[in-house]
C-alpha cells in the first residue's frame, strides 16, 4: 500500500486517544449546546440546596447545648451554642421515657407492616382480574379516594363511628352489650390506628403493584390460559413472580420506615390516656423540641432514628439480593 493512499477503518485505541478533547472541553462544548436544559435542572437544584443541603447544619445541634438566644440570627445561635460531645444521646438512652416510645413505635410499625403490606397487593390482583371495566374504574376510584383526605377529616369521621357516642357504640348497646371507649381505651388503640391506616392507603399503595402488572407480557397469560391453568394458577405462577421486584422494592422501602410509624396519623387521633401505647418517636420529639424548647435532645433524636432507618435500608437491601437475587442497587 502506498503512503499517499487514505486509511480507512476505525483509529487505533491509542491514536483515537490522542485526538480526543479533554473532558472539561467536552462538557462545556456539550453545556453550551444544551444550556436551556441546565437551566430547567435550576429550580431543582436550588430547592435541593436550599431544604435538603443548607438544613444539614442544623444537625449540630445533636452534640451541642442549643441556645436560641446566644447570636443574633439562628445561624450565629448554632455557631455560639457550645458542644457538648455526646450527651444529649446519654439522655436519650438513659431515659425511661425513650424506651417505652421506642417500643411503640416498633410495635405500631410492625402491625401496619404484617397487617397491611398484604392487602394492596391482594387488591391490585383482584381490581386486574376484574374484567368489567366500568365495575373497574369505578372500584379504582372508591378504593384511591380515602387517601387525598387529611387525617383530621379522616379522625372525625371515624370519632362518629367508633367515638363514646358513636354509631358503633350505639350498635353495641342495642344488642345488649357495654360501650367500648375506642380512642382511650390503651388495648383497643393500636388496633384503631392499624384499620384507619388501611383504610386511608391501601387503594393509594395499589397503584405501583397495578403498573407493574402491565409490564407482564400477555403471551405468557395466553399460553398458561391454552395449557388448561385456572385463574389462580396463573395469579401464582405468573402474576405474583412478575410483579416480584417491585413487591421486594416496596419492602426494602417500608423496612427502611420501620421507625416512621406515622406521625400525622397519631398526633391528631392519640391523647393523654393513651400515652403509654401511642407516644412514637415523632410525637416525642414533637412534644420536647416545640413543647419543652429542647432542641438539642429532638435533634438527637431525629439523627438517631436517620442513622437506624439507613441501616435498615441497606441491610435489607443486601438480604433481599443474597437470598432473591433481586435489590435496588
Amino acid at each position: 500500500m502506498k503512503e499517499s493512499e487514505a486509511v480507512t477503518g476505525p483509529l487505533p485505541p491509542s491514536m483515537a486517544a490522542g485526538r480526543r478533547k479533554p473532558d472539561g472541553q467536552r462538557f462545556w462544548r456539550y453545556f453550551r449546546m444544551n444550556y436551556d436544559l441546565y437551566l430547567m435542572c435550576l429550580p431543582g437544584l436550588v430547592f435541593l440546596v436550599v431544604y435538603k443541603f443548607v438544613p444539614l447544619l442544623g444537625l449540630s445541634l445533636a452534640f451541642k447545648d442549643f441556645n436560641l438566644f446566644a447570636g443574633n440570627n439562628i445561624i450565629d445561635s448554632i455557631m455560639a451554642s457550645p458542644w457538648v460531645g455526646m450527651k444529649h444521646f446519654n439522655r436519650i438512652f438513659e431515659d425511661e421515657a425513650f424506651l417505652r416510645v421506642i417500643s411503640n413505635t416498633l410495635i405500631i410499625s410492625l402491625y401496619k407492616l404484617v397487617f397491611l403490606f398484604p392487602i394492596p397487593i391482594l387488591v391490585a390482583i383482584s381490581l386486574n382480574e376484574l374484567r368489567i371495566r366500568w365495575m373497574k374504574r369505578w372500584v379504582q376510584t372508591i378504593v384511591y379516594l380515602p387517601h387525598f383526605l387529611s387525617w383530621v377529616i379522616i379522625f372525625g369521621l371515624f370519632y362518629s363511628l367508633f367515638g363514646s357516642y358513636g354509631m358503633i357504640n350505639k350498635v353495641i348497646e342495642a344488642v345488649g352489650g357495654q360501650s367500648i371507649s375506642f380512642f382511650s381505651d390503651s388495648s383497643w388503640f393500636r388496633s384503631l390506628l392499624v384499620f384507619t391506616e388501611g383504610w386511608k392507603e391501601t387503594g393509594w399503595n395499589t397503584i405501583l403493584f397495578l403498573a407493574a402488572m402491565t409490564a407482564i407480557d400477555p403471551q405468557q397469560q395466553e399460553a398458561a390460559l391454552i395449557d388448561g391453568a385456572g385463574r389462580f394458577k396463573r395469579i401464582w405462577h405468573i402474576t405474583i413472580p412478575g410483579i416480584m421486584p417491585v413487591i421486594m422494592l416496596v419492602l426494602v422501602l417500608r423496612l427502611g420506615q420501620i421507625l416512621n410509624a406515622g406521625f400525622e396519623q397519631v398526633l391528631v387521633m392519640y391523647n393523654p390516656a393513651v400515652y403509654d401505647v401511642a407516644d412514637i418517636i415523632q410525637t416525642f420529639v414533637y412534644r420536647i423540641g416545640l413543647g419543652k424548647m429542647d432542641f438539642s435532645l429532638s435533634t438527637a433524636l431525629g439523627l438517631f432514628e436517620s442513622v437506624i432507618a439507613f441501616i435498615l435500608v441497606y441491610s435489607s437491601n443486601q438480604a433481599s439480593k443474597r437470598f432473591l437475587g433481586k435489590s435496588i442497587w
